[in-house]
Parts: C-alpha cells; structure tokens; sequence
C-alpha cells in the first residue's frame, strides 16, 4: 500500500511537471502547427537560469519570473528572426528548431558544465507532509496546486480574454481569423513567447525535482510530446489531462517494469490514437 500511495503522489507531481511544460508546447503547436523540437532546450535553459538566480542569493519565486522572462524574450527572438523567415515551410522550421536545441544544450553544457547540479525547494516548501501516515516532500505537493494554477490562468486567458479569443479563433480557422481583421504575426509571437517562457517556468519548478544536468532536454521532449498528441491538438484540457496520464504511466512503468518503461508509455497512446487520430479532446480544425 505505501508504494501505491508513494508512486501516486509521485506520478501528480510529475504530472504537474509535465502540464507546465506541454501547455506550452500545446499551444505553440496548435496555433502555429511548428513541432517545436527546441521547447525541451527551452525547460533546460530556465532551470539553469533559475539555478544562476538562486545561486545569486535571490528567492525562488525571482528565480521563477527570471527563468520565464529570460526564455520568453529568447522565444520572441527566435519567432521573429528565424521561424518566421520560415513560414509555409513546415520541415524547415521543424530543422529549425533541432538546430536551436542543439545550440542551447551546448550553450549550457559549456557555460554551466556537464555535472548534474541539484536545487533546493524553497525554504517554506522544505518540509514533509503525512500522507496515510507517510512522509511526504512538501514540495512536490506544492508542484501539483502550480500546474492547477497556470492551468486556470491560462484558461482565463484563452476563454475571459480578447487575445484568447483571436487565439482561439485562429487554432479553430486561421484563414477566416485573418479575413476578419485578427493580427496573425503578432499572435504568433506572443503565443511563441509564452509557450517558451512556460518550458523556462516549467525548469525551474522541476529542478528540485529532478535536479538540473545537460540531457534534460532529451528525457523531457518526449514525454511533452506525448501529453500533446495524446490529450488532442490545440486543447489545454487534453493537455491537462494527458499531463496526468502520461504521469502515472511513466512512473509505474518505471518502478513496476524500468526495462519496459517506455513501451508501457508510448503502446497506449498508438491504442488510442488508433481510435482518436485526433486524441482525446482533439478538435477538427480548418
């Protein structure tokens, strides 16, 4: 029963993890239709700036906002100067994006050094919580009501606000979005812009977790990957939702059968994409 409830916990916290990084991804993808295979680099490059803050001595929500805004103008200048060069080329700026991963692990392997560097969690959220009679860390408790958090101010943004609502207008019809007046250019690099300064956030609130080393990029890609494809294009909530999925199944998979850890993970979602090409709560777009 204690590794049930352990691993349970454990697959939310990851869970948490995986919806900060996806809902980025989510909506670069559904807006924009780039694979961004650079979103990965973009979650390593934030923990590490958040490591430099903390090191600094600054507090861990200061290291959150750097780590955010940093990838985020980094987000905004890749978008203006490279992707949308690029646009109505879909392979090159998927090539594109490989290449700019490729140059942030190297950026970070060369700057901060190729040993795994661990992070504290903040002094508040330091402790351990009872569970059923189990100690628990605190913060990983704490990572689940953040991914609840951006969850619901994301949600507020698309659905309560008038950006969301050209946003959203666009993922469902981008030709009649521009034939009614909505500025396409400067959506697609707010939209890039948040999605990259959400993988940035996403690295900090991870550290902790899985401490900061070269190679975050490449064990984090994938999963992200899958919480899209699996939860449907363009859907926050099948982000959501397929964050918490992908959560549990990796980390079972991992303690239950480590050898087949990524079958486990990748055989589902060929079964249901066989039956939802569009994913869970994909919609048909135009």
């Amino acid at each position: 029963m204690n590794l049930w409830v352990i691993q349970s916990l454990n697959s939310l916290a990851l869970g948490g993890v995986l919806f900060i990084l996806a809902a980025g991804f989510s909506l670069i993808f559904g807006l924009m239709r780039i694979a961004n295979l650079s979103h990965g680099a973009y979650f390593m490059l934030g923990a590490y700036v958040g490591l430099s803050v903390l090191r600094s001595g600054a507090s861990f929500v200061v290291a959150l906002l750097a780590a955010g805004v940093a990838v985020g103008c980094l987000g905004a200048v890749v978008e203006r100067v490279v992707l949308r060069r690029l646009a109505g080329n879909p392979l090159s700026q998927v090539l594109a994006t490989l290449g700019i991963a490729f140059i942030i692990a190297d950026f970070c392997l060369w700057y901060w050094g190729g040993d795994p560097q661990p992070v504290s969690p903040p002094a508040l959220l330091a402790g351990a919580v009872r569970v059923f009679g189990m100690a628990f860390p605190l913060y990983r408790l704490a990572v689940l009501l953040m991914a609840i958090g951006v969850a619901l101010l994301l949600w507020l943004l698309l659905e309560k606000t008038r950006i969301g609502m050209m946003i959203r207008a666009s993922v469902d019809d981008m030709q009649m979005a521009r034939s009614i007046g909505i500025p396409a250019p400067l959506l697609y690099v707010l939209v890039f812009s948040l999605g990259t300064a959400l993988a940035g956030l996403g690295g900090v609130v991870a550290a902790p977790i899985l401490s900061v080393y070269p190679g975050m990029e490449a064990d984090t890609l994938p999963l992200a990957l899958v919480v899209v494809i699996l939860g449907g294009l363009g859907s926050l909530f099948g982000a959501f939702v397929g964050s918490f999925v992908v959560g549990f199944i990796y980390t079972f998979g991992q303690v239950l059968l480590p050898d087949l850890a990524y079958i486990i993970l990748f055989l589902p979602m060929v079964v249901i994409l066989a039956a939802r090409p569009r994913g869970l709560f994909g919609r048909i777009t135009a």
